[in-house]
């Protein structure tokens, strides 16, 4: 479904944050029969609506959202409304006709757009593959999940999309190169299942993509995608890792080598991999990625990685501090883990608790030594899971200033205190970026004399 479907007919908006506001302005210029906003709930991300906007699509609060979404031809929903919500269901047993403004953005401009997807990883692929595309002469847009909404985005001859599982949801159209970094249990109740949610990632690559390239290392990847054709990176086949010409790892292309691993500052096999990831992206695009070794070599080395995901803390005591706050799932922190594993390591884990079943944490660490303190509200539950191994040593606090003041006790010199929390921050901190600023002002507290 495109923009201009949508003339002449009766459209409801649903949800009245930055996605709203900017779906109920371009449905707007498009000349529908009728228009309205609905917000069956007012949170954080609703912003005030009011003046023109709110002449053209007036807003419908409460019970009565329900009757004006049910009347309505087409429904856009912001992707903040999840599948498991009551009115959802009402919306499929009518048959109306439920979109998203992605979907309608999609519709449009898919031949021109990589989306990136994935249950970890897609926010640093999709940063480097932008990056990388600008320093070999390919100009782009950025933007997605990333605080954008599509519909504002300006027009360009090419787009670079982080995408949550949520805005793929309803599309209707794939993207020209379609790519999925990993796939792993998440965001489960938004979805309504296990099932439900890869089913709703994948829906990226489920409209005809020109190229899907994944993470080819990800076994649940692998087993979801089955025979599908995919560009399946980090395998000897395409971009991958292997000793170079020094012997020391360099990333290849197939058997050409590239440029050694320590031009990627940043740490872990899991950023090799989205590293990966994104050269077979710019070579599905055309870009000669040999012949350009050299100058994406200098921009790999320029690429600085984003906050809240392994940011290192300076401290005058000689550990390191490292701020993973968006790994809210046990299998981010078991990324998070590994990044470090030759270094006497501290994790501080616990947050909102979703019922996350941490099995996979505890056969990750089974023969792993390091330290692991829990706080609330899941904290507890972590710890519980991990009772038993034998060379994990667990501990409980009762909030994360107790949490750092204790891992500087028990972090051995030059050692590593990762918080990567292995659940969402909702609850005790208003959102992850509260969370982030409370650790380093821990640290800062902690560190003070």
């Amino acid at each position: 479904m495109h923009l201009s479907d949508l003339r002449g007919r009766s459209v409801a908006v649903w949800g009245t944050g930055r996605e709203g506001m900017a779906a109920a302005t371009a449905v707007a210029a498009h000349g529908p029969a009728s228009l309205c906003a609905v917000n069956d709930r007012a949170t954080f991300l609703s912003l005030p609506w009011e003046g023109p906007l709110a002449e053209a699509a007036p807003l419908v609060t409460g019970e009565e959202g329900l009757a004006r979404l049910l009347a309505a031809d087409v429904v856009v929903r912001s992707p903040g409304v999840p599948n498991t919500h009551p009115w959802m269901a009402e919306l499929r047993r009518r048959g109306v006709t439920v979109t998203q403004g992605t979907a309608l953005w999609m519709a449009d401009h898919a031949r021109r757009t990589v989306g990136v997807t994935g249950s970890k990883g897609k926010s640093t692929t999709s940063s480097l593959i932008s990056h990388l595309l600008t320093a070999v002469d390919r100009p782009n847009v950025f933007g997605g999940n990333i605080g954008v909404p599509l519909l504002d985005l300006p027009e360009a001859e090419l787009y670079v999309l982080e995408l949550s599982s949520y805005q793929c949801t309803d599309l209707t159209d794939s993207p020209r190169v379609a790519v999925v970094t990993a796939l792993f249990p998440e965001h489960l109740d938004a979805h309504g299942g296990e099932r439900e949610y890869y089913r709703d990632k994948l829906n990226l690559v489920a409209h005809g993509p020109q190229t899907v390239v994944v993470n080819g290392a990800d076994p649940r990847l692998a087993a979801e995608l089955g025979d599908r054709p995919a560009v399946r990176a980090g395998l000897p086949d395409t971009t991958h890792v292997a000793p170079g010409p020094d012997g020391a790892p360099w990333f290849h292309l197939r058997d050409r080598p590239l440029f050694p691993r320590t031009a990627l500052p940043l740490v872990g096999r899991h950023n090799e991999g989205n590293l990966c990831v994104a050269l077979a992206v710019l070579e599905a695009l055309g870009v000669d990625v040999v012949a350009r070794r050299h100058d994406l070599a200098a921009a790999v080395a320029r690429f600085q990685g984003l906050a809240h995901r392994l940011a290192e803390i300076a401290d005058p005591s000689g550990l390191t501090f490292v701020d993973d706050t968006l790994a809210t799932s046990p299998y981010a922190a078991m990324h998070a883990i590994d990044a470090y594993e030759e270094r006497p390591l501290t994790v501080i884990v616990g947050g909102t608790d979703r019922g996350l079943d941490y099995t996979p944490l505890r056969e990750h660490l089974a023969e792993r030594e390091l330290t692991v303190i829990g706080i609330p509200d899941s904290g507890p539950r972590i710890v519980e899971a991990l009772a038993g191994l034998p060379k994990v040593r667990t501990e409980t606090v009762d909030d994360l200033v107790d949490a750092v003041r204790l891992s500087r006790e028990l972090t051995p010199a030059g050692g590593v205190v990762l918080l990567s929390p292995a659940a969402p921050s909702y609850g005790r901190f208003r959102n992850f970026e509260h969370r982030s600023e409370a650790f380093r002002a821990a640290v800062a507290e902690t560190g003070a004399g």
